[in-house]
């Protein structure tokens, strides 16, 4: 037996068989609590809307929760499979892209039957400057507990994986933000709420590289 044999046979000794569900285990275990976390800052911070009992009877509202929530978990599916060796991106960016349309042709809809005095009010709404800051900042936990699940596994593409990531932190914040944020316009969302997840993105393809290097 040559020495590289030998230090192959050390390597794979201690090598134990991997139960099939421990990369969904290892992404539940990271990322459930840190969104956990973000959803107890908002509620601590600055709590549920003071409305919400009347406002869960409005379709807006769900439509403004299900827009982050089809993002972000169309974002982790996607980072499931880029943390194996061999995984890609699939369909994502083909799925973002619908989700986004979906969402402009809800806004361009509300736009159209309203009237034109309240646009500035469906667009800008009355908290345009910080509701991207906040998205950003509910994103930070998700963000770290997705980065610390990729560290886990064998991401090929860094850059890629952590621009996925950082759009998977961002629509989960923004999500979290949504139980706050009393605004009802789907301009609103489409813009701002867009802009915080392409915040924590931006920040994914700068941090994802090195965070998540071998």
């Amino acid at each position: 037996m040559t020495k590289t044999d030998d230090i192959i046979e050390s390597l794979v000794s201690d090598l134990k068989p991997v139960p099939r569900n421990a990369p969904w285990r290892r992404f539940a275990l990271c990322i459930v609590p840190a969104l956990g976390l973000s959803l107890l800052l908002m509620l601590t911070i600055l709590g549920l809307r003071v409305d919400m009992p009347e406002v869960l009877m409005l379709p807006v509202f769900w439509i403004k929760s299900t827009y982050n929530a089809l993002i972000a978990v169309a974002a982790f599916l996607t980072l499931y499979q880029l943390s194996r060796p061999d995984g890609s991106e699939g369909r994502f960016f083909g799925l973002l892209t619908t989700i986004f349309a979906g969402m402009a042709a809800v806004a361009a809809i509300q736009l159209m039957m309203a009237p034109i005095e309240t646009y500035r009010a469906l667009i800008l709404g009355s908290s345009a400057r910080h509701c991207p800051l906040l998205i950003f900042g509910f994103a930070m936990p998700v963000y770290a507990g997705t980065i610390w699940a990729l560290r886990r596994g064998a991401p090929m593409d860094l850059r890629l994986t952590g621009l996925v990531a950082g759009i998977a932190a961002g629509a989960a914040g923004a999500w979290v933000y949504s139980w706050f944020c009393t605004e009802n316009g789907m301009p609103f969302v489409l813009i701002w709420y867009s802009l915080g997840i392409l915040l924590t993105s931006a920040l994914g393809v700068f941090t994802g590289p090195r965070l998540l290097r071998w």
